[in-house]
């Protein structure tokens, strides 16, 4: 019995055998299994392409956070929208002004402000209200073209300053030592004894004396990420300076560059109603604020309101403006972002 009971499980078994059937039941169910696998495997691959998608998503919504950041701040919210303000102010007032800005109406010297002049009229009968939009489109221009003189002087003078061999960066430091001394208005009036008063002038003289201010914030910031380990990766792999520069080294100096950069905005602002102000800036042709200023304020002691105008446009420009840069630092500068969070987060109790 023991011995046939050992040569039980060694039989063969028969075709028609039910034990037989059942097993082949089990792998075709197995076959079944393994394609339903197969199924959830292609499934699953879908989830991945799904999820690639969502990845690219992400990486557009991540691109434009900074947006977001700079609107959740106050000061940036604030800039935001004064900058936005003056600028479609002075795009407006590209096709239409409520008056003819250089329309004089003896009539209407000094009126209150009310309807139809809003704010009032000056000694001449010109609208203030107008005066001021076509004023937008001067400090606008005056803005965006010293900003781009001071960002193409500052950039390279920066650029040489970092990159280059050691002698031709201490000449640059030197030149950027002797440029420095020299203020934003005396390099205007310099100008402008030369080559008379222009909105051109404020421009030049303007980007010059920021563009060498920029350099000189600018140019420590490049040689900090001159030594970086992505920067020597980058030229292992074969950057050339300039790919290198403009990959690696502006995106990592942006926020010091966006701050001088709209300080300098603000101060060519500052610099075109002083200077028009002076007789240096813009042709009495052209409306400014400054030279609507300098008409008012002789008369400020008998119509004091005329004055609060001009001078609370150019107060907010300069204020948004700057504003605006602060807010464009923080959202830009991750180590800002890190730093805020650190401080934000709930400290551990000391239990004494």
């Amino acid at each position: 019995m023991t011995l046939r009971r050992a040569q039980e499980p060694g039989r063969a078994r028969r075709p028609g055998d039910p034990s037989t059937s059942s097993g082949t039941g089990r792998a075709g169910s197995g076959t079944g299994r393994a394609g339903s696998g197969t199924g959830r495997a292609g499934s699953g691959t879908g989830r991945a392409g799904s999820g690639t998608g969502r990845a690219g998503s992400g990486t557009g919504r991540g691109r434009l956070a900074w947006l977001r950041r700079l609107w959740a701040l106050s000061t940036g919210r604030f800039g935001v929208i004064v900058v936005l303000t003056i600028g479609l102010t002075a795009l407006l007032a590209r096709f239409w002004t409520p008056f003819d800005p250089q329309r004089v109406d003896v009539a209407g010297r000094w009126d209150a402000p009310g309807i139809p002049h809003l704010l009032g009229t000056d000694g001449s009968g010109r609208d203030i209200l107008s005066l001021l939009m076509a004023g937008a489109r001067t400090t606008v221009w005056v803005a965006l073209g010293a900003g781009l003189v001071a960002t193409l002087i500052g950039l390279v003078l920066a650029a040489l300053g970092a990159l280059t061999t050691r002698s031709v960066r201490e000449s640059v430091a030197v030149l950027v030592d002797i440029l420095i001394a020299f203020p934003v208005l005396l390099i205007a009036m310099m100008l402008s004894s030369v080559w008379g008063g222009s909105l051109w002038v404020v421009i030049v003289s303007v980007g010059i004396g920021f563009g060498v201010n920029i350099a000189r914030v600018t140019r420590p910031e490049l040689r900090r990420v001159l030594h970086s380990d992505f920067v020597v990766a980058g030229r292992a792999s074969g950057l050339t300076p300039f790919q290198n520069l403009w990959r690696h080294l502006l995106p990592n100096v942006a926020p010091v560059f966006i701050v001088q950069l709209s300080w300098g905005m603000a101060v060519a602002v500052l610099a075109e109603a002083g200077l028009s102000y002076l007789g240096f800036g813009a042709p009495p042709t052209e409306p400014s604020w400054g030279l609507l200023l300098k008409d008012l304020q002789t008369y400020i002691s008998v119509h004091p309101l005329s004055v609060v105008w001009p001078g609370l446009a150019i107060t907010l420009t300069v204020l948004g403006l700057n504003l605006l840069g602060d807010g464009l630092r923080e959202a830009t500068d991750p180590t800002l972002s890190r730093r805020r969070s650190a401080a934000a987060a709930p400290q551990p109790a000391v239990v004494s």
